[in-house]
């Protein structure tokens, strides 16, 4: 189902876009270089909405400050994962308790504006990713009613068309750019989403917990805990020129105790999984989409986030029990520790800046707080961002940025 937003909200879409100009200016002045959403998810009250804080990130200092009229709402309860356009003008944020995906028009002065929301073919996503003109989602349950929290099964994977502006602009009424459009069919169970389970075992409940694409989209990985038969797994799928998967040979892949989170490299060889119940960092090659172990590298407690710099010569991991982060070096796909620093408490997301490749910052759920750090390009240790760290709603829960003044629409 998809909601689109009343005249009173479009009237007021239309105001806020009308001060964008000074809110660039804003920017500019500040010498922002990037813009980061963090998602909050603002558990005050049962029924209360998600938030999204807005950061300029300042290029000489690495400061991150909230942008005027910062938090905006989430759209939704319980938000958990953000996704964003390959143009950097849309974000997406998944909310896990409405079973939703909300599109936000990013404006050049780094504010939100919602557009539209959908529902998840399943019950509770937990992960986003978007490439290549598709956004995936993992879902922790095959939909209702044969799934849910009374009756728990394993989850699935979906995948939603991003529309380019023709295709939205050819729609009754005209939607905007970066529209999602309907789930794609999976035909071969007559719905429109890809179940997770083993073969040899098909009564486990599978549960996904991270999801992430690879060589440029052609390939997605969904890190998945078994809950019956303890247990990590990776399943990866062939991404097809219509949206639908095709497993991939030899999937899934035993991935350790409790695969947490994924991050390929740049250039699409190596896929790097956080494994939160043995305390390391796995290390698995890519040759045409399968995936081999080829490493592990130790990390510190619960590892719950790991990123990849864009010249693939640093890794850097959150490590949500100990409240500190992890920095790697990286050759060839193996991992040596450079380090361990301080963030805030029980570090649970973590971003790397699409400008400069410079700035890192990590989401601390239980610290209600951002930390921000500087690297070092020439050996990648860390320095704290200047007054750092920064101040967020309650809980947050994921991270995502896009480079400011490069967006087209």
């Amino acid at each position: 189902m998809r909601m689109r937003f009343n005249r009173t909200s479009q009237l007021l879409l239309v105001s806020a876009i009308s001060l964008a100009g000074a809110g660039l200016l804003t920017a500019c002045g500040t010498l922002t270089v990037d813009f980061v959403y963090v998602t909050s998810a603002k558990a005050a009250g049962a029924n209360s909405y998600g938030e999204i804080d807005v950061y300029e990130v300042n290029s000489e200092s690495g400061h991150m400050r909230q942008i005027p009229t910062s938090p905006f709402p989430s759209g939704g309860r319980n938000p958990v994962s953000e996704a964003t356009s390959a143009d950097s003008t849309t974000l997406y944020v998944a909310n896990e308790d409405d079973n939703s995906i909300v599109q936000f028009t990013i404006g050049n002065d780094g504010k939100v504006y919602p557009q539209n929301t959908v529902n998840t073919p399943g019950v509770f996503p937990v992960k986003i990713a978007a490439t290549g003109g598709f956004l995936f989602v993992a879902d922790t349950y095959q939909p209702l009613p044969s799934c849910s929290t009374a009756a728990p099964c394993s989850g699935s994977v979906a995948v939603f068309p991003i529309l380019t502006a023709a295709q939205a602009a050819a729609l009754t009424p005209a939607e905007p750019p970066d529209t999602l459009g309907s789930p794609v069919a999976n035909d071969a169970i007559g719905a429109n989403y890809w179940p997770l389970a083993l073969a040899a075992k098909p009564q486990d409940v599978i549960t996904p917990t991270s999801i992430t694409t690879a060589g440029s989209g052609a390939y997605v990985y969904v890190a998945a805990v078994d809950t019956t038969t303890p247990g990590g797994y990776l399943f990866g799928f062939a991404v097809n020129s219509d949206g639908t998967l095709s497993a991939l040979p030899g999937s899934p892949f035993a991935a350790g105790t409790h695969p947490s989170s994924l991050a390929p490299d740049p250039g699409g060889s190596y896929l790097y999984v956080t494994d939160m119940g043995a305390n390391q960092v796995l290390t698995f090659s890519i040759n045409s989409g399968a995936l081999t172990e080829v490493g592990s590298a130790a990390s510190g407690s619960q590892p719950a986030a790991v990123v990849i710099d864009a010249q693939g010569k640093y890794a850097y991991v959150a490590n949500s029990q100990d409240s500190n982060l992890s920095a790697y070096s990286v050759s060839n796909g193996a991992l040596s520790q450079l380090g361990t620093y301080t963030t805030g408490l029980d570090p649970i997301a973590i971003g790397i800046d699409p400008s400069l490749n410079q700035y890192i910052y990590t989401a601390n759920f239980l610290g209600n707080s951002v930390t921000g750090f500087q690297s070092n390009a020439n050996d990648g240790s860390l320095l704290n961002s200047q007054n750092s760290p920064y101040g967020a709603n309650a809980n947050p829960t994921a991270i995502a940025a896009i480079p400011h003044g490069t967006k087209t629409k």
